[in-house]
């Protein structure tokens, strides 16, 4: 295999950049490897150079040209991200953020897409209850749409499964774990107007619904089911944690989010994901300031 010689100044010519997309062809995990550190090397101006190959008949030079342009759109991913983290407050926009999240694992995600999906789901709910009712009659009803109509469930088959962190996965699957569920359970009723939210009890994770004359708790999780306040004091010692009122009180959109890193650093830690681990530990620091 010859490389074609960059210039002095490191740059590549078209002729060059052709020689060396051409490679992206070679069936040869050596070649491979070489010319895409090579192209890696020259910056995001190579997912430009490969993206018109990444419809080609070529199922080699396709899959290749794929694989190097996802690198770039997910490095700009973790850019936006980071950038997102950095310059917000304690209670930014939860969805935008856990969309973004999504996006550094899959990049090519529409993001306005999932958010009408949200938008969609809270229309039907609307039509068909009275918002202004007992709020016990309002959250079945939501629980019967979500969890029975729609199919929302628990994941208790592979818990740690990584997409079970990830909202367009949850969204696409209809499956999550305790804070993804909580997570499209608070987008929703915050659609329709219902005082909600998120509260991180130690090892678990839960909704309340908040008003006047009531305080309920809600279980994603568990199909929607309904508890009371004793019933979240249980599950803490059930986990062998210590309850105290500080358990039950509301978390942020970013201690949300970083609740959310925080597992997935702790599953690609588990899965032996150093890059993927590394890549959630700099989103940790920046959710921490």
């Amino acid at each position: 295999m010859n490389l074609p010689p960059a210039k002095s100044s490191g740059k590549l010519d078209e002729k060059q950049r052709k020689a060396l997309v051409s490679l992206l062809a070679d069936e040869d995990p050596k070649v491979y490897r070489t010319v895409r550190q090579k192209l890696l090397s020259c910056g995001p101006i190579a997912a430009q150079w490969v993206r018109e190959h990444c419809l080609s008949n070529d199922p080699v030079l396709r899959r290749h040209a794929q694989e190097i342009n996802q690198y770039f759109s997910r490095q700009d991913a973790d850019t936006q991200l980071l950038a997102f983290c950095l310059n917000q407050g304690e209670d930014f926009d939860l969805e935008h953020g856990a969309l973004l999240l999504a996006r550094t694992q899959y990049p090519t995600i529409n993001i306005e897409a999932y958010s009408a999906w949200l938008d969609r789901m809270a229309e039907d709910l609307r039509e068909r209850v009275d918002l202004s009712g007992d709020p016990v009659q309002v959250l079945g009803a939501m629980a019967d749409y979500l969890f029975a109509e729609q199919r929302f469930a628990g994941d208790e088959t592979n818990f740690h499964d990584p997409d079970n962190n990830y909202l367009n996965r949850v969204l696409d699957r209809r499956k999550g774990n305790h804070i993804s569920l909580s997570v499209v359970y608070l987008l929703v009723a915050r659609r329709l107007g219902l005082p909600v939210a998120g509260i991180g009890l130690p090892g678990y994770f839960v909704c309340r619904y908040q008003s006047s004359r009531q305080e309920i708790y809600i279980d994603p999780f568990r199909k929607g089911r309904l508890l009371a306040k004793a019933d979240c004091v249980k599950y803490v010692v059930q986990l062998q944690h210590r309850f105290d009122e500080s358990c039950l009180v509301p978390v942020s959109a970013r201690r949300i989010l970083l609740r959310i890193c925080a597992n997935l650093h702790q599953i690609y830690t588990h899965l032996k994901s150093p890059a993927q681990a590394e890549r959630l530990q700099r989103y940790l620091v920046a959710l921490a300031k």
